[in-house]
């Protein structure tokens, strides 16, 4: 039997996990009907897990809830097992598969550690890590893992890893080992999914480690969400308002852009781009026009709706709470201003400071689950933009973080 990259469960629940919890035991075996040893069994956007001993069985608590329970072992797909806890003990038979070979074989036999790597490499830690003050002092301890895709047809860049990533986090304080799922930039948009666990780096946490974690903790998505649960926005510093995005009127369609690029790709000798046009005269003309509006914005946004109430946000179904609202969410945190990285942007040009942190979100699908220790059940059923696009992975806690009450 192939050894395992063994993961560790560092953590146990506290403040509002530490009630009524429910046992899972269970086994986990090969597909050849061997026992799996240093098998991790956690479930999953929780700090809950353990591995399993030279039996292939396993235990461990969770309080009560609905959870995905993960199984991962090194050269075998990971399992995914949707479990609601209560108080009667849960146990499990689980049959692990081999994971496919062929994906295997790209990443180990192909990748080059060329420029091309290297630069590939750069776009992942900037967009995965962030560029915050925090990304900047995360480091991956094995890159080499790392495996890249790019696309030029859809302009689309994929990574892959061979291994979970080792990363360490000097300024949270954290050792994280992250089983990375999906990771892809398309165009401006960036999507990523995986598995992750923490531990401190040292048993006692530095002042700074403390100072920093509630940092990023505050005006985060997730003090949001259990702001919006308690019905605290307010105090704990939230503006909420929402606005509706249309095509912007006065912007060409793309398809008159297109036809206005081929025309004047056709009489390119003749023309005179500087030429001032009040009032076009000839075709010529209206695609000068049309191509020089085509740099306005493609969408305008019309705020409708400001101290958004609860109702409007939330909804209740069978006791469950759900991100439910319509068009799109302005989420203004009060309490901090931005990073000066954020002010410059990808590309230099610096915005005018607001002094707070304003965040859109919209709804992929027409509800989300929100969990009690404020994430949502499905995290790709929203889209950010604004400073949470900017804070990303460095920027992100274990679900058991609990910021102190003030004395």
């Amino acid at each position: 039997m192939k050894k395992g990259f063994i993961l560790y469960c560092l953590f146990t629940f506290i403040s509002i996990y530490s009630f009524s919890q429910t046992k899972i035991s269970g086994k986990i075996i090969s597909n050849e009907n061997e026992n799996i040893e240093g098998a991790s069994v956690y479930l999953n956007n929780t700090t809950i897990g353990t591995i399993t001993n030279s039996n292939g069985e396993f235990q461990l608590k969770a309080p009560k809830g609905n959870y995905t329970l993960v199984i991962s072992f090194l050269g075998y797909k990971v399992e995914q097992i949707p479990i609601t806890t209560s108080k009667i003990p849960i146990s499990l038979n689980i049959t692990l598969k081999q994971e496919d070979t062929l994906l295997n074989e790209v990443i180990v036999h192909k990748t080059k550690y060329d420029d091309e790597w290297k630069y590939n490499l750069i776009r992942f830690k900037e967009t995965f890590l962030g560029r915050t003050s925090l990304a900047e002092q995360c480091v991956i301890q094995n890159p080499k893992t790392l495996h890249f895709e790019y696309n030029r047809k859809t302009n689309s860049l994929t990574a892959f890893a061979k291994e979970p990533l080792k990363i360490k986090h000097k300024g949270l304080g954290y050792l994280i080992t992250y089983d990375l799922v999906h990771f892809e930039i398309k165009g401006k948009q960036l999507f990523f999914s995986g598995y992750a666990r923490y531990e401190n780096l040292k048993k006692s946490i530095k002042k700074k480690w403390k100072q920093n974690r509630l940092k990023a903790y505050n005006g985060s998505r997730m003090h949001f969400l259990r702001s919006l649960l308690a019905q605290n926005l307010k105090n704990e510093g939230f503006l909420i308002n929402q606005f509706k995005r249309v095509l912007n009127p006065e912007r060409p369609s793309e398809e008159k852009i297109k036809m206005a690029r081929e025309f004047i790709r056709l009489h390119n000798k003749n023309i005179n781009f500087s030429k001032r046009i009040t009032t076009p005269k000839t075709p010529l003309d209206s695609a000068l026009v049309t191509l020089r509006k085509s740099r306005l914005t493609k969408y305008k946004d019309y705020l409708y709706k400001r101290d958004v109430p609860y109702k409007d946000m939330i909804e209740y179904i069978e006791n469950n709470p759900f991100l439910n609202f319509e068009n799109y969410l302005s989420i203004t945190y009060t309490k901090e201003s931005e990073e000066d990285k954020y002010l410059i942007g990808m590309f230099g040009r610096r915005k005018k400071a607001s002094g707070v942190q304003t965040s859109n979100i919209v709804l992929l699908e027409k509800k989300s689950q929100i969990e009690n220790y404020g994430i949502l059940l499905n995290p790709h059923s929203i889209f950010n933009e604004g400073y949470w696009a900017f804070e990303s992975f460095a920027n992100m806690l274990p679900l058991n973080y609990q910021p102190q009450k003030k004395q």
